[in-house]
């Protein structure tokens, strides 16, 4: 298992060379040779995934199946993963089969497609097994890339301003990350992830714009992290550039894009934030729950005043994304495990929904809600599904959506519990929108013509759905599916998060993380 890592972030950028190279895109036999290769590339992609899971000991909080050697430059090439990033792996290369099967109907440029999705998938597992520095970095905005000739070359009417708006967003924010991270390796001497998480940064106040600014260089250092992962998550208010990404995205696209991309601003705060830079990340915490709570509120309203069905699920994404920071930032077991379960939960949900509007907008050719209404009467199997998503969604208990936002809040409650009660409020709204958007949709009479030849989902759009409705199951009934594999390393991240404070943690929050 030496190279395990290695073979499954570059096997479907290998797959996207030889289709690249070697395939003609002329015909419909070229196209469809394309679709195949990209599903068993990444199907391969996802079995070898499964022996890195089976090979995994979360007990072992340390970084695992490490591979390194030298680089370019004096930097190396270290990968590994622990109880937190290995999940994130596992939710890539589980879906991407599923996307690519999705793409069946796709007829534009079918090799190029397939080779952006290929692509896309390697960077993405580059970021979360990644343990040098720039290394993380490369992965990290390489992913844009592909993202944005996929939104770009095959999205929407505004499919070029939401690319454009899309990339400067989250590559803007990227910038600062840079910058602070080559600040480091210039203060500990390494861009080994590992040796920078046992470096204490300095924390000691520094006079800035005639005051004295708390947290010193750590402050910096996070807020320039936060720059990047704010916008990648993305947190409010720098949010804006999610709806308008999903709305012109194919749905394909949008499936990674809500799924597995917004989970790398999630990530980050989980790998670099907390460890590195936890008295930063401490004096932040009240600014950061508030702004947790408010993404919470203000875009599940905004949610409910949507005519597009994927602005809709967009804005709920962030809505969502809120718990998360609201879980990490509680810093404490149950909130850390919560926000991770809900990024994991979060990927199969969303990824469902944005799904199940690609079907319907594939026979109709829009994502009016207006235009829709009595689906059930012509589709009932759709209907069942996006019921049980829509359920999912709301955080209905016996599906993953429930555990992480109670854990998320669980963790809030016990650090603030005016931001607890707002927070709680989002389960509300989240319920009206959701169940406002099924019932325009699905429920009622079947009076529109246009709807009158809506046929039910074809045996491959089943079979697409029928993972994501065992994995939502699946972890709704047996959470410790996931919780058994984060916990260890979740409480180790805890503990040298509170032992790095100035002043003593209470004795319960430390032996409440070690537990």
């Amino acid at each position: 298992m030496t190279y395990l890592l290695s073979i499954i972030t570059f096997l479907p950028i290998v797959a996207a060379i030889i289709l690249a190279l070697f395939l003609r895109d002329d015909d419909d036999a070229a196209a469809n040779n394309a679709r195949w290769t990209a599903l068993f590339a990444t199907t391969a992609t996802f079995i070898l995934s499964c022996f890195v899971l089976a090979g995994f000991n979360p007990a072992d909080t340390g970084f695992q199946m490490v591979e390194d050697r030298p680089w370019i430059m004096g930097l190396r090439y270290k990968m590994g993963v622990d109880g937190i990033s290995i999940l994130f792996v596992m939710l890539t290369t589980f879906l991407m089969p599923l996307v690519i099967l999705s793409t069946w109907e796709v007829t534009q440029r079918v090799k190029d497609y397939m080779i952006a999705f290929l692509v896309l998938e390697g960077l993405m597992i580059g970021v979360f097994t990644a343990l040098d520095l720039f290394l993380f970095y490369l992965f990290f905005e390489a992913g844009l890339i592909p993202m944005f000739l996929l939104i770009g070359i095959w999205g929407g009417a505004n499919r070029i301003y939401a690319s454009f708006k899309f990339f400067l967003y989250t590559f803007l924010g990227s910038v600062l990350m840079l910058v602070a991270m080559v600040t480091m390796a210039n203060l500990a001497g390494s861009t080994d992830i590992a040796t920078l998480l046992e470096f204490d940064f300095p924390s000691g106040p520094i006079p800035m714009f005639g005051t004295s600014l708390r947290g010193g260089l750590q402050t910096l250092l996070f807020l320039a992290f936060l720059a990047s992962f704010a916008v990648k998550l993305p947190m409010w208010p720098v949010h804006t550039w999610l709806p308008d990404a999903h709305v012109q995205a194919p749905t394909a696209a949008s499936v990674l894009l809500a799924a597995v991309l917004l989970k790398m601003g999630g990530y980050g705060f989980l790998r670099f934030s907390l460890p590195m830079f936890p008295e930063a990340s401490a004096i932040a915490q009240p600014v950061i729950f508030w702004l947790s709570a408010i993404a919470i509120v203000y875009t599940s309203l905004v949610a409910l005043a949507q005519t597009d069905m994927k602005k809709l699920i967009a804005y709920s994404s962030v809505a969502h994304m809120g718990y998360v920071t609201l879980g990490i930032f509680a810093a404490n077991q149950p909130g850390v495990d919560g926000a991770i379960f809900q990024m994991i939960s979060h990927g199969f949900v969303s990824g469902a929904l944005f799904l199940l509007v690609g079907v319907i907008y594939d026979r109709l050719h829009t994502r009016e809600i207006d235009a829709y209404g009595g689906l059930v009467n012509r589709m009932p199997i759709y209907a069942l599904i996006f019921l049980f998503f829509t359920m999912a969604n709301v955080g209905l208990p016996g599906t993953s959506g429930f555990v992480g936002e109670f854990l998320t809040i669980l963790g809030a409650f016990r650090v603030n519990t005016w931001v607890a009660l707002v927070a709680t409020s989002g389960v509300i709204l989240s319920a009206a929108y959701a169940l406002w958007l099924y019932r325009r949709v699905t429920l009622g009479e079947l009076v529109k013509s246009s709807l009158m030849t809506m046929t039910e989902m074809t045996a491959r759009e089943r079979w697409i759905f029928a993972p994501l409705i065992a994995m939502t199951l699946l972890l709704g009934v047996y959470p410790r599916a996931v919780t058994d594999i984060t916990r260890p390393a979740v409480a180790a991240l805890l503990n040298d998060y509170h032992a790095s404070q100035p002043a003593a943690a209470p004795v319960g929050v430390v032996a409440e993380a070690g537990h």
